[in-house]
């Protein structure tokens, strides 16, 4: 037997995902609007990143926001993988950005809410801006089928939260979310040990990228605490993303990434303005969702430039980071297909084919005249394609196929895959794209039943 090529083996792994992916799919991304070239790499399984969009409209200053958002989307190209940054503009949940929309968000003439999971419901129905936080992206992360999130930091427990109850979305985010989060760890001005401490809690598994298991503080390698694992290589940290997937467990996977050595020199004078904005922040009443935005624009001031420089530097080393991670969960996800295994005595074929939803229309009176004039006649409608077809025959000698194959997220889509369940075919591998109709085939019959 010949061997099955790489190309088909991967159309095959994502048919095999079908019964959880085409439901999350099917029933969320009606609301989102993916780009090209996002769908494309989607449809293809080609690697794909998403982006956050805070960091531009609250986490830097124009134009600075702006070419970095060029640059960590330059970074992710030029390693494989396709960009897809997220954010929300006139109500409209953006899954890939066109440079026009990253700019528009960058000069934020039209103001942007920082948008977290408990704020989807208020920025859509008011038809506002916003800048998706790590909480929000993996919301819209996992509703696009996008597995991998490159960003600057997590949000975490603030420091007293024991008390006061203040844990970041993220945290929780990442306990029931399954997408891979990379990032130079938590800000030190966190409470960071009591943030892993939560992030065990929710299950989730956090690794650090590198020799060591020091997990990093944003500015510095070293936070003084260590996470339970860490990995050495991409390919190790797709396996971790991978196993994962595999066992259909909720949660996300953290992978801390360490900042450059050659900008982690100015990591204690950047503590130190860390602790003087905290005091200010303090002395100031600033609160909530606010605090993060003020320390970032007072380290800048108090730094002269030098935690913007570091920010930039720890971004893009994470998109490359991240990107590298993305092609290999690719690479794995196509090239490691093992079909699921059957009890002896149960095994049911398996059918590769199209699904076609066929029209006929045929008069009733007369022959047909293209004159611009009307005719009377019955219009039939019907499944079809060589594949449904076949799984339809063996259905009814009570084999129970399993139909391979494609539609679109329509109405025709729908009645055939719904039909086809009713009948006995397995349709928990056909492919339901977001992007593209379902196949259809129109016939066009004269009063005697003749197609001319």
């Amino acid at each position: 037997m010949a061997p099955v090529s790489r190309g088909f083996k991967s159309f095959l792994s994502q048919s095999l995902k079908c019964t959880y992916r085409n439901n999350a799919r099917s029933l969320s991304t009606r609301k989102l609007v993916i780009s090209q070239e996002v769908s494309e790499a989607l449809k293809n399984g080609s690697p794909v990143v998403s982006l956050e969009s805070t960091i531009i409209t609250h986490g830097m200053p124009f134009p600075t926001n702006l070419s970095m958002a060029r640059d960590v989307e330059s970074i992710i190209r030029g390693g494989g993988a396709t960009p897809a940054t997220i954010a929300i503009i006139e109500g409209r949940i953006h899954v890939g950005l066109s440079d026009a929309q990253l700019e528009e968000l960058a000069e934020m003439k039209q103001p942007a809410i920082k948008t977290s999971r408990r704020d989807f419901p208020y920025v859509v129905a008011n038809k506002l801006n916003g800048g998706t936080t790590v909480s929000g992206t993996m919301v819209v992360s996992h509703m696009a089928g996008v597995e991998m999130f490159v960003t600057g930091g997590i949000g975490g427990v603030h420091r007293g939260g024991e008390a006061s109850m203040d844990v970041s979305a993220d945290l929780t985010e990442l306990g029931r979310t399954p997408v891979c989060v990379v990032c130079a760890g938590v800000k030190s001005i966190l409470d960071i040990g009591l943030t892993l401490e939560y992030l065990e809690t929710q299950g989730v598994c956090v690794a650090t990228f590198g020799e060591s298991r020091a997990f990093p503080a944003f500015y510095t390698p070293d936070s003084g605490f260590a996470a339970p694992y860490n990995v050495g290589s991409y390919g190790q940290a797709a396996g971790l993303v991978l196993a994962s997937g595999e066992m259909g467990l909720a949660g996300g996977v953290l992978i801390g990434v360490p900042i450059p050595d050659t900008e982690a020199a100015g990591g204690e004078k950047i503590e130190g303005a860390i602790r003087t904005a905290l005091e200010e922040a303090k002395e100031k009443g600033v609160l909530g969702r606010e605090v993060t935005p003020y320390i970032l624009g007072r380290l800048n001031q108090l730094t002269a430039g030098e935690s913007l420089r570091a920010n930039l530097a720890l971004v893009k080393n994470n998109a490359k980071v991240g990107a590298g991670i993305a092609v290999e969960l690719a690479r794995m996800k196509a090239g490691s297909f093992v079909p699921p295994v059957r009890e002896v005595g149960q095994s049911k074929p398996v059918v590769v084919g199209g699904s076609i939803f066929d029209f006929v229309v045929r008069l009733t009176e007369g022959q047909i005249s293209l004159n611009g004039g009307t005719h009377g006649g019955t219009l039939q409608s019907s499944h079809g394609g060589v594949g449904r077809n076949v799984a339809c025959a063996l259905a009814r000698l009570g084999e129970g196929p399993r139909l391979i194959s494609a539609v679109g997220e329509d109405r025709e889509g729908r009645d055939i895959v719904r039909e086809g369940g009713e009948a006995g075919i397995d349709t928990d591998m056909v492919l339901v794209e977001t992007v593209g109709r379902t196949a259809t085939y129109t016939a066009l019959l004269d009063s005697g039943g003749d197609c001319r």
